[in-house]
């Protein structure tokens, strides 16, 4: 019976449940010691919670491959799950993201609340000083003098608070002359970096609000502090309509003496949207001492002071808003908000799980389909039965369906053109010369190598006897099978022409001594024949049997072994180059032009001599013209090439200058059709 389901059949499950099994064995015997009143069982705990922590990561790891095995193999568990990760999920992190920032937005606005209400109490009591500083210079300079009685006077014209006291230095080194003899032995200079101040000061231990001024007197200078303790009833007024509100110290510093103050009361909710509020900021508290601000998280753990506020949503909005009657109104939108919220979140799944479904049915029906095609059944269809992208998808496999049979046919046709291609390809080969007659004088060697199946390139040598031969060198316009075609053309129309003998070609010696526009002839079985009026013939031939864009490059050359000359006319083919002694170049390029394009054209011949080691170098523009990052191949250095090797044998140097041209071209394909032809006078 075939074990399935969740039965452990792999070596990495079977190990997790050994470790499972094992965890729990241990567990029990540890339970069974303990109730037995054994201390063994306290010895294994450890290894009760080092087995369980690894047995259930391996346990997680497998599940994790069952879920991606089993449930997520279908295509729309996981298009579902997708759905999960980029719509619900996210909306549920928005939602976190809102609350968290819109907390501490709230928190962060009832710190600022109280702040402006302790900066206000700030600002009256800076007022509140700088009159009393005004109305003391004013009797100091009648001649009063500096007494706690004129101090008493002077305040008790402020009626604003009679718990602000008043205290005033003549310098920074007397001691304080204050309203009350209580705090003048106690209250030390203050530290001002400028003329005056005004901030929450930390004191003998307690929070103060207290400002501070600098006047003149007759020449001397006088500072005068107005302190207010900041307790309970300060921040009572501040608290009323919003919360509970605490000033507290730095909880860094270790040797705090600071009681925190504290005033209001938590409201209680006014509805279910009515939210805690929880705000806390550092406050900036000024050591009267030392004259050093600090906040709380300074360096060294300074003395600061933790600014905390307690309250609830609908009291803020009383703050910000002014005291509307809001909790239920805005209770209600935030309800409807987030049922709509809900609403779309629920429709945007069921609406993305019919989709879903959708998608993976058509999924469904093409795989189904490619095991019908898998199985060489070409008749089976899809049905469609939407007007989607997904029905495009079915009508385009259908469609591909009733191709593949004609693809095969093609393919088979493909496959007989191809045999057919070889097949040219070896009767190609054999236009070419088989086995190169040496002459005496004179060693050839020719090599072409096609850039595709079959060779547009052409190059044949047709010895007449034992001292003369003719040299053939062509190059058919484009590549391929119509290239090759003409190709064959050229070189049966060439090998008769010039073997068999043409009663057209025949030129009289006279004429020839004469001065012939024609030039030199030829003296082939037994006829007179100049290469000039083969091109000609050659030229007529090509221009009425192949279309007009068809033509090619020739060159004809005609050596004569006992007298060390080489005869030739050129019919626009790159000129083929004489090698002789110390490097010099001669260029064979008298002749005409191109032969199949134009119907009546005249071509010249030339004769040159040529000496012991003189080496003849003709090719085609798939040697010179492959390219890469630093340019063409080039004459020069095919020239360079055949130089520093001209005494190897011709097949050797022709092996040379291949693998030149293939390093050049890397790993591109061959451009064009390589043809080399060399013959070395000996």
């Amino acid at each position: 019976m075939a074990r399935t389901g969740l039965w452990p059949t792999t070596r990495y499950a079977r190990v997790t449940c050994f470790i499972l099994a094992l965890d729990l064995l241990l567990f029990a015997l540890k339970k069974v010691l303990d109730l037995s009143g054994s201390s063994y069982g306290q010895s294994l705990n450890f290894w009760v919670a080092l087995l369980g922590l690894v047995g259930f990561s391996l346990l997680l790891s497998l599940v994790y491959r069952w879920l991606k095995d089993r449930m997520l193999w279908r295509l729309r568990n996981r298009l579902i799950v997708t759905y999960v990760f980029i719509g619900v999920i996210p909306a549920i992190m928005l939602v976190a993201i809102s609350y968290y920032t819109l907390n501490v937005f709230a928190g962060q606005f009832a710190n600022y609340v109280v702040t402006s209400e302790l900066n206000a109490e700030l600002r009256d009591l800076t007022l509140t000083n700088s009159a009393i500083a005004g109305n003391l210079v004013a009797e100091l300079e009648h001649g009063a003098a500096l007494t706690p009685e004129l101090i008493e006077s002077v305040r008790r014209r402020d009626s604003a608070n009679n718990l602000r006291q008043i205290c005033v230095w003549r310098d920074s080194k007397s001691a304080a002359i204050c309203e009350s003899k209580a705090t003048q032995e106690n209250l030390a200079a203050p530290v001002l970096s400028g003329n005056h101040l005004e901030a929450i000061v930390e004191d003998e231990d307690k929070f103060h609000l207290r400002a501070v001024v600098v006047s003149s007197v007759k020449g001397q200078s006088i500072t005068i502090a107005t302190s207010e303790p900041l307790d309970s009833k300060i921040l009572e007024k501040i608290a009323t309509d919003l919360g509970e509100v605490t000033l507290a110290p730095n909880l860094s510093s270790a040797q705090t003496r600071v009681q925190a103050v504290k005033a209001g009361v938590f409201p209680t909710a006014s509805g279910s949207f009515d939210l805690a509020i929880q705000g806390a900021a550092p406050m900036t508290v000024l050591d009267w001492k030392t004259g050093k601000e600090w906040k709380a998280g300074d360096e060294e753990g300074k003395q600061g002071g933790v600014l905390q506020v307690e309250t609830r949503a609908y009291r803020l909005y009383g703050k910000m808003f002014g005291p509307a009657n809001f909790g239920s109104g805005w209770g209600l939108i935030i309800l409807l908000t987030t049922l709509g919220f809900g609403i779309i979140v629920i429709l945007a799944l069921v609406i993305g799980t019919r989709l879903t479904r959708s998608v993976t049915g058509a999924v469904a029906q093409l795989y189904l389909a490619t095991r019908h095609i898998n199985e060489a059944d070409f008749s089976h269809r899809i049905p469609v039965r939407s007007n989607d992208q997904l029905a495009t998808l079915a009508h385009s496999f259908n469609s591909m369906s009733e191709s593949l049979q004609k693809l095969l046919e093609e393919q088979k046709e493909k496959q007989k053109m191809e045999n057919e291609l070889v097949i040219a390809q070896e009767v190609q080969a054999q236009l070419f010369p088989r086995t190169i007659a040496q002459l005496a004088s004179l060693e050839v060697h020719g090599f072409c190598r096609p850039a595709r199946t079959v060779s547009g390139d052409y190059y044949d040598f047709l010895p007449v006897d034992n001292h003369r031969m003719v040299m053939a060198v062509g190059d058919v316009s484009g590549k391929g099978i119509s290239a090759a075609l003409l190709m064959a053309t050229i070189n049966s129309a060439v090998r008769a022409y010039t073997l068999e003998g043409i009663p057209i070609l025949r030129e009289s010696l006279a004429a020839v001594r004469a001065g012939s526009q024609n030039g030199l002839a030829l003296a082939i079985q037994g006829v007179e024949v100049s290469t000039a009026a083969l091109l000609r013939l050659l030229n007529h031939q090509l221009f009425e049997s192949t279309p007009a864009e068809k033509y090619a490059t020739m060159f004809l050359g005609f050596y004569d072994g006992r007298e060390r000359t080489l005869t030739y006319s050129n019919a626009g083919h790159l000129p083929p180059i004489i090698l002789g002694h110390g490097g010099a170049i001669r260029r064979l390029d008298r002749g005409g032009t191109v032969v199949g394009l134009f119907g009546e054209v005249g071509y010249e011949e030339s004769v040159i001599k040529l000496a012991d080691g003189d080496i003849f170098l003709a090719y085609s523009d798939g040697v010179t013209e492959p390219e890469n990052d630093y340019g063409e191949f080039g004459e020069q250095r095919l020239i360079n090439l055949v130089w520093d090797n001209r005494q190897l044998p011709l097949a050797k140097i022709s092996e040379i200058v291949t693998a030149a041209v293939d390093d050049w071209i890397g790993a591109m394909e061959q451009p064009d059709d390589v043809t080399l032809v060399l013959a070395r006078v000996r």
